[in-house]
């Protein structure tokens, strides 16, 4: 079986369009869908999109879903998040149809799947015991040990940090596709990940003034549109931006009890 992993779509239905397009001519089998898939400008649109995908398309539980859903059932913004973040999740949130917000209740926070040239397959949005907890390219072996104690598998994808890597930690493999919608890479397009019989990191080009005209008609109320163009579709940040701003993020949740 070959898969494709979209992580981090966030309602981009361009950059998600184009994906699809480049896996179709690859001829996968299976789509992974992991984590944060729909909270961003075209939330309904883009999980319309998805769910043609049909029995070919495996849902993973990312931390976008259990804010978005949990804002479209009238909860208050968590205190450890910025106010204007939350109003993205209740944009969203309030976007979805009721069989829209079906599709991504109740999901799994991993999967395993056999993967043709690389065995069993661990996904999962973060980690495998924590749908927020940052794992990066740099951090230590030991952060990898711990976020994924609970899962044996010799490869493992995930997401959440926008940046694509593939690396060694502790005698496994762990790849991340990087971001079909926000991608922190530098280079603007639609990162993804093509997995047997190896991994191949890919990226699809599509176009970005049109998606950002889209956007303007079809997302004018989503909060924070211009930032949101500007910032993460016409350019991106650096994995350099990126990684130091993780960084702090990853040392505050090590400072957690």
């Amino acid at each position: 079986m070959r898969v494709a992993v979209l992580a981090d779509i966030h309602g981009n239905l361009p950059a998600l369009e184009a994906v699809l397009a480049d896996t179709e001519r690859e001829g996968v089998d299976a789509y992974v869908l992991n984590g944060d898939i729909a909270l961003g400008p075209m939330p309904g649109p883009t999980l319309d999109r998805l769910e043609q995908l049909g029995d070919r398309a495996v849902w993973v539980h990312g931390n976008c879903e259990r804010e978005m859903l949990a804002a479209r059932a009238g909860s208050d913004a968590p205190g450890s998040m910025p106010d204007e973040v939350w109003a993205t999740a209740v944009y969203a949130g309030r976007a979805l149809t009721d069989r829209q917000r079906e599709l991504v209740s109740d999901l799994p926070l991993s999967v395993s799947l056999e993967v043709d040239g690389l065995g069993p397959v661990r996904f999962c949005h973060a980690t495998t015991r924590d749908d927020t907890e940052i794992v990066l390219v740099d951090s230590p072996v030991e952060d990898f040990t711990r976020g994924f104690a609970n899962c044996d598998e010799p490869t493992v994808v995930l997401g959440h940090t926008h940046m694509p890597f593939d690396r060694l930690a502790d005698r496994r493999r762990f790849v991340n596709p990087g971001s079909v919608g926000m991608p922190y890479a530098g280079v603007p397009g639609a990162y993804w990940a093509l997995l047997g019989p190896g991994v191949q990191l890919r990226r699809s080009d599509y176009d970005l003034a049109a998606a950002a005209g889209l956007f303007t008609t079809e997302a004018a109320g989503y909060p924070g549109l211009a930032e949101f163009v500007a910032e993460n579709l016409l350019a991106v940040p650096s994995d350099a931006e990126a990684l130091a701003v993780m960084r702090k993020m990853a040392d505050a949740q090590a400072e957690r009890p």
